[in-house]
């Protein structure tokens, strides 16, 4: 079956990917599209797993108030030359990315970053609340867990699911930005204002 122009540039408006990346992705499944967004996802993961390692000392500071003023902004996101911080892929990265803390109000960047102490308050209160189901005690353990899994992927940005297309998250956003502009890019830090809060 050949690829027609129209399914590579259907592709490459789905995923970004380059003209030959697409190609090659639709001849490995066949003209399907669907398979072809999963296996540039996969390409792309494996290739920023590859850069990950490099250092990040460049990037942008980027403020971002809400419609409304009522909800503000500043995020750090690092990447590795000042050529790629400038350009419009990575600020759109920035920008998403600042939207989206502002309408999800995480606690931090990654849940290596969530403070011991306050995943033990948790982790107490989820103890508690299970007891009283009455469940048996490994039953208990499994219900914490995944209760607690779950509470940090609420409250760690790169888990939460990115608030304009929920199928991903803001890590995988990160990822797919990693992918097609070839550098890596790190979510350093960020401060949430809300008036009255």
């Amino acid at each position: 079956m050949g690829i027609t122009a129209e399914q590579v540039r259907d592709l490459r408006v789905k995923t970004g990917a380059g003209i030959m990346d697409c190609k090659k992705a639709l001849g490995d499944t066949n003209g399907d599209v669907e398979k072809a967004v999963d296996l540039l996802r996969k390409m792309g993961i494996a290739s920023a797993a590859k850069k990950a390692s490099r250092a990040a000392n460049d990037g942008l500071i980027y403020s971002y108030i809400h419609p409304g003023s009522r909800v503000g902004v500043m995020l750090e996101v690092n990447c590795e030359t000042d050529f790629v911080a400038k350009t419009d892929d990575f600020q759109t990265l920035v920008k998403d990315v600042a939207m989206h803390v502002a309408a999800t109000d995480p606690l931090v960047v990654s849940r290596d970053d969530m403070p011991e102490e306050l995943i033990e308050k948790e982790r107490k209160f989820l103890i508690e609340q299970a007891k009283e189901s009455g469940k048996p005690e490994q039953v208990i353990e499994k219900m914490v867990e995944g209760r607690l899994t779950k509470f940090c992927q609420e409250r760690a940005l790169l888990e939460q699911p990115f608030v304009k297309e929920p199928k991903i998250t803001v890590g995988d956003l990160v990822t797919a930005a990693i992918a097609k502009i070839g550098e890596n890019i790190v979510v350093k830090r960020f401060v949430r204002y809300q008036l009255g809060a």
